[in-house]
């Protein structure tokens, strides 16, 4: 089998097991919060809606621009192409920023019964790959400074931009399980 069906076949797998673990994630810390209805810590009464509001603004429009980035890849606009692949690993390093931000700010710590661990789980596994989409798309642009080499095709790119957007859903599905329920 060619390298190229490898990837195409290799990578959805990837994305669909990370999928099932994300779903395990979800569906124990909705059976939790549901058995468990003083959810939050004392004195605690719900999370900071606003800012991570911000942050799921800035993740969610990053799909769009790395969409476009592909679609200038397909358009042999390189140049155009690598502004708006920079500009998507600089809204992913936003995010994560704005997670520091928030965990430094919040109100309780790991240690504050299920509501802490399970939140520092979610949104640290989801940070986790936000950063490793961050390092993969920087790791893209560099390999798009070599001359020709998405002469053969981008199959690297449509992956990670695969990946990126599969980040961007699971954090949708996290800020409307941690901040809206």
């Amino acid at each position: 089998m060619p390298k190229q069906d490898n990837l195409a076949f290799g990578f959805p797998v990837f994305l669909l097991s990370e999928s099932v673990i994300f779903v395990s994630f979800f569906v124990t810390y909705a059976l939790l919060r549901w058995k468990n209805p003083n959810w939050f810590p004392l004195g605690v009464s719900g999370l900071d809606i606003p800012r991570a509001a911000i942050n799921t603004v800035i993740l969610v429009a990053s799909s769009g621009v790395i969409y476009f980035a592909e679609r200038a890849l397909d358009r042999h606009q390189l140049i155009k192409f690598r502004r708006l692949w920079l500009l998507t690993a600089a809204m992913g390093a936003v995010f994560l920023i704005g997670q520091v931000l928030e965990w430094r700010n919040m109100p309780f710590g790991l240690d504050a019964g299920l509501a802490g661990a399970t939140f520092y789980l979610l949104t640290g596994f989801h940070g986790m790959h936000v950063f490793t989409g961050v390092v993969l798309l920087l790791y893209m642009y560099f390999r798009s400074l070599v001359p020709g080499n998405y002469n053969a095709g981008h199959q690297g790119v449509s992956a990670v931009s695969l990946f990126w957007h599969f980040v961007d859903l699971i954090w949708i599905i996290l800020f409307l399980l941690l901040y809206v329920w």
